[in-house]
Order: structure tokens, then sequence, then C-alpha cells
């Protein structure tokens, strides 16, 4: 078993359910879409995976989507490589995860997230900076708290 809770601590304090507000805005601050969800962050022990996240979505209309984020660790980042996305994640300071990632189907386009936790352990503030040929184009605001 790999050593990722203790070289990545910030993390670790990630573990257990979070659900929250989606807030996906244009530059001018306009909302393009607003979904909840519902994020299970983990550290199996015994798996092929050290790190493993499901996020689930819902939207008012019903429509609801789930995905897997198994991840890989080394050299002090988790490093993700999926059938959708591509990325890594690390820790900045004490209560920061910086992830940076693309969708394979959008060429040119990549993010850059930024992940704050509370020192209490139950909240968290997100960022996703949408980049398209370098240049931003929009933005997602992501509040959440602890679930369990």
């Amino acid at each position: 078993m790999s050593n990722i809770k203790e070289e990545m601590p910030v993390l670790a304090r990630h573990e257990g359910e979070w659900v929250g507000t989606y807030i996906l805005i244009d530059l001018e601050g306009n909302i393009l879409d607003k979904h909840n969800s519902h994020l299970i962050c983990q550290f199996p022990e015994d798996a092929r995976y050290p790190y493993y996240q499901i996020n689930k979505y819902t939207w008012s209309d019903g429509k609801h989507e789930e995905h897997q984020f198994p991840a890989a660790y080394r050299d002090k980042k988790i490093w993700f490589d999926l059938e959708r996305m591509q990325g890594n994640a690390w820790e900045a300071d004490e209560s920061t995860i910086i992830l940076t990632f693309s969708y394979k189907a959008m060429p040119g386009t990549y993010l850059y997230e930024m992940i704050q936790i509370s020192p209490c352990n139950n909240h968290r503030a997100r960022t996703w900076h949408w980049f398209k040929d370098d240049q931003i184009f929009r933005r997602t605001l992501i509040q959440e708290e602890r679930l369990k």
C-alpha cells in the first residue's frame, strides 16, 4: 500500500462524502448551467488505485450523471488517465489542492481547479478555470459541505 495519506495530508482530509452545487458561468458572470453534486472521495486499501472518487450530478430537470475517477499515485501527486479525461493534482499548501486536467473530447481545452478545504474539514470551495487555446472562456464555482 502506498503512503498517499501521509505524503498528501490535505488530500486525506477530503476523504468522505460531499454534497454541493456546481454553477458554470461565462466571462460576464451569466449562469450557463447549475446542478447539484454528491462526491465520494475514497482511499481504498488493497486496491489497484490508492485514490478513487465517484461524482454524482443531478439537475432540476431530472437529468443525472455519474462518473468514476480512479487515480494512480506517484511523486506526491494523484494522476488520472481515463477514457474521458486526464490530469493530475497536488497540494499547494495546508488547505489547497490544485488539479489540472483536460477532457479528451475537447481538444485545445484544459482546466485548472483550486480546491480549498476549511480548517474544520467540513466545507470546501472549488473553482475551475476553463481555457481554450490558452484563453479563459468560462468558470465553474462549487460550494460543498461534508455529508459524512
